[in-house]
């Protein structure tokens, strides 16, 4: 397995924890805040796809498509407060959006060459990842950091542990 391949497998399985962490959750279980000033799962999953495409864009623009209509603005920070349901995307529609731009991030890493990993990014993002190869690590730690959280909030919930 080449250190490419071992990415893109990495990239389709914590999407995939993600997607079942969540599965029994309702719409409004996701509002719920494991402890106060917390993000909760809507937010942070919606965030999740806007800063995917954010992240690989500013690598190669147009390699995963812009996050849907209304997306940037419903998922910043000045929003990681609001409680509102009406003001959200529903769980399904986020876990659909964040598999597809998961799905464009993988088909763009499949494309990869090991010489691209050593690409710069421009910044602001290369604070984040200053190389191809190190965006590529880092989207999965980003999801996996999200995830933990979501563990969380499983727990205030009485959710079994699932992992």
């Amino acid at each position: 397995m080449t250190h490419i391949e071992f990415i893109v497998a990495t990239l389709k399985r914590d999407v995939e924890m993600v997607k079942m962490t969540l599965a029994d959750l309702s719409d409004a279980e996701m509002l719920v805040r494991p402890v106060a000033g917390a993000n909760h799962a809507t937010w942070q999953v919606g965030h999740l796809v806007v800063a995917e495409s954010r992240l690989v864009n500013a690598a190669v623009p147009g390699a995963v498509p812009p996050p849907p209509s209304g997306y940037t603005d419903k998922f910043n920070k000045e929003t990681a407060s609001k409680d509102d349901p009406e003001f959200f995307p529903k769980k399904s529609e986020l876990l659909e959006n964040l598999g597809k731009a998961r799905e464009a991030t993988i088909a763009w890493a499949k494309t990869l060459t090991p010489a691209d990993l050593d690409k710069t990014i421009p910044p602001p993002t290369d604070r984040f990842a200053p190389t191809v190869g190190q965006l590529l690590h880092a989207l999965p730690l980003h999801v996996g950091m999200h995830l933990g959280q979501f563990q969380v909030l499983r727990r205030k919930l009485g959710r079994p542990v699932l992992f």
